[in-house]
């Protein structure tokens, strides 16, 4: 892979510990958190090899929706949101991906009293931390956004620090970034995961010996890390989305009484959540998405923007990663292994952010302590849970 110049990401000066030069480390993933990752130990002087069994962002990232804002009621997820924004903004342009400014609103029905509830606890907790947030009414909804149907609305919430995004460019362009700042690029290499010492193995049977493996495949890891002999409780699940032709340019809205979120894309708008509450296989789900999905779907998005001239462009399936409390898993598993995964359908969104820690975490700085991977046994059996869910915000 032929990388540009080297992008210039705007980085918070102490958020490296150590100098990584002398120190090597395989990358499994070449997601957007992976490629991140990658991207952040390079800077850094580490020696940086970033594999994949396909191509660059040819997994979950190539199917992602893209949404990315920091409306999260708890402290930590709002500081992750905000500073992926911030990063966001700084690599976005002409020559590597597009980061849309695009306010972000939440809504709760009429009637779902619990949801609404939920909305205006969130909005309150929220501006507790310092987090922009407004709550709004359907009358102050409507003359915000008059694309937006709201005379069914129970209340809202709206937040300005939010955008949109193409994964799979953001990826290649990360991915070309950590190329250009000395890593080494092996895609379509499938290698096994091997600990105590932590090594990959290639198809061939080549050992490569390196002083850090650190895995973010996505719904693959799972089966990576038990090879290795490792266990950790996630289950991916396949989730839904499409593109329909439409003249909608803000906001971006999730509906959480009726479980579906848009945004505006070049070709129209994307919809989609569509999830299955159930394990899939990584290596055998539909990546078509169900007939019945595209047809309710596309009636959701006609009730919520009703002036909207909708026809169907596209429609696909892919997979998000789940844990028992909803919390990702970063950081050390063994000495020298350390794992991104199960962020619930918020990995893009939290790429810029995860990747900079989990860095900083290889390179001997301080990990993200609420999501240590061995904060679990490895073999808890647990419930797969919407990751838009309000719930947990």
């Amino acid at each position: 892979m032929t990388a540009p110049d080297e992008p210039t990401l705007a980085v918070g000066a102490d958020a490296f510990t150590d100098d990584g030069a002398g120190l090597e480390v395989a990358v499994v993933g070449a997601g957007a958190i992976g490629a991140t990752t990658a991207y952040d130990l390079a800077r850094e002087g580490a020696d940086v090899t970033l594999y994949d069994r396909g191509s660059v962002a040819s997994g979950s990232s190539e199917r992602a929706a893209g949404v990315c804002y920091d409306a999260f009621a708890d402290p930590l997820n709002a500081e992750l949101g905000s500073d992926a924004i911030e990063r966001f903004r700084a690599l976005s342009g002409d020559e590597t991906f597009p980061f849309v400014e695009c306010p972000y609103v939440w809504l709760a029905r009429e009637g779902d009293t619990e949801r609404a509830d939920a909305i205006r606890d969130q909005i309150e907790r929220m501006q507790a931390n310092g987090t922009i947030a407004l709550e709004a009414d359907a009358d102050a909804l409507a003359e915000r956004f008059p694309a937006l149907r709201t005379d069914d609305v129970a209340v809202a919430g709206i937040a300005g620090a939010a955008g949109y995004t193409d994964p799979a460019r953001y990826t290649a362009c990360l991915a070309a970034a950590a190329n250009g700042a000395g890593a080494t690029l092996e895609p379509n290499t499938p290698v096994e995961v091997r600990a105590d010492p932590s090594h990959v193995v290639l198809e061939d049977g080549t050992k490569r010996e390196v002083d850090a493996v650190v895995v973010a495949a996505g719904a693959h890891t799972t089966q990576l890390l038990a090879d290795a002999g490792v266990s950790i409780p996630m289950k991916p699940y396949r989730v839904q989305a499409l593109v329909a032709s439409a003249d909608v340019d803000e906001p971006m809205c999730y509906d959480a009484s009726d479980g579906f979120y848009l945004r505006p894309h070049p070709d129209g708008v994307l919809a989609g959540d569509g999830t299955e509450l159930v394990e899939a296989d990584p290596d055998a789900y539909d990546r078509e998405a169900d007939p019945e999905f595209v047809d309710e779907t596309l009636e959701r998005v006609r009730h919520r923007v009703p002036d909207a001239d909708l026809s169907l462009e596209r429609a696909w399936a892919g997979l998000c990663t789940a844990t028992p409390d909803r919390d990702p898993l970063v950081g050390e598993l063994r000495s020298g292994l350390y794992v991104a995964t199960g962020f619930q359908g918020h990995g893009v969104m939290r790429a810029p952010a995860i990747g900079e820690r989990l860095a900083a975490d290889v390179l001997g700085g301080e990990g993200i302590d609420a999501f240590d991977p061995t904060r679990f046994d490895g073999d808890e059996a647990f419930e797969i849970v919407d990751g838009m869910s309000i719930a947990k915000h």
